[in-house]
């Protein structure tokens, strides 16, 4: 898959990362990329990066890399089975940039790590890592 196809798939229907101003970057056969706005959106009230929209960011790249990896995404999907993340830094302003990699990609389930950076400093703000099941469509639902 290229990413402008990922990204014509994602905007058929709203999600959370519109609301947290998600946008993906870039997508080789190594990793996919998102930067994500540290702003009101996504700060928690002591106006530093809310773990949580770490967390949500890590999930976003990490879900979409594992379906850009299905061999018919018309016959399957990607779902979260765990997550897990380390925050490492505080940010108070401008973007964070993640980076999903595979660490492992196999039938029925995968494995990717995920590092949020901040844009512009290039410190490591949070670690994450999730694990994704592949899991056959029923015949009637919503195709890819």
């Amino acid at each position: 898959m290229t990413l402008e196809q990922i990204k014509d798939w994602v905007s058929k229907r709203p999600t959370l990362a519109d609301n947290l101003g998600i946008e993906l970057t870039n997508l080789t056969p190594e990793y996919l990329e998102g930067r994500m706005p540290v702003d009101g959106r996504t700060h928690q009230p002591m106006g530093l990066l809310h773990g949580g929209a770490s967390v949500a960011l890590a999930e976003t790249l990490g879900s979409i890399g594992a379906f850009s990896r299905l061999s018919d995404p018309t016959k399957q999907a990607c779902v979260g089975l765990e997550i897990n993340a380390n925050h490492l830094k505080g940010v108070r302003d401008g973007h964070v940039i993640g980076r999903a990699a595979p660490l492992h990609v196999g039938r029925s389930t995968q494995v990717w790590e995920i590092r949020i950076t901040h844009e512009e400093t290039g410190a490591l703000v949070c670690i994450s890592r999730i694990t994704m099941a592949v899991i056959d469509l029923p015949a009637t639902a919503p195709r890819a």
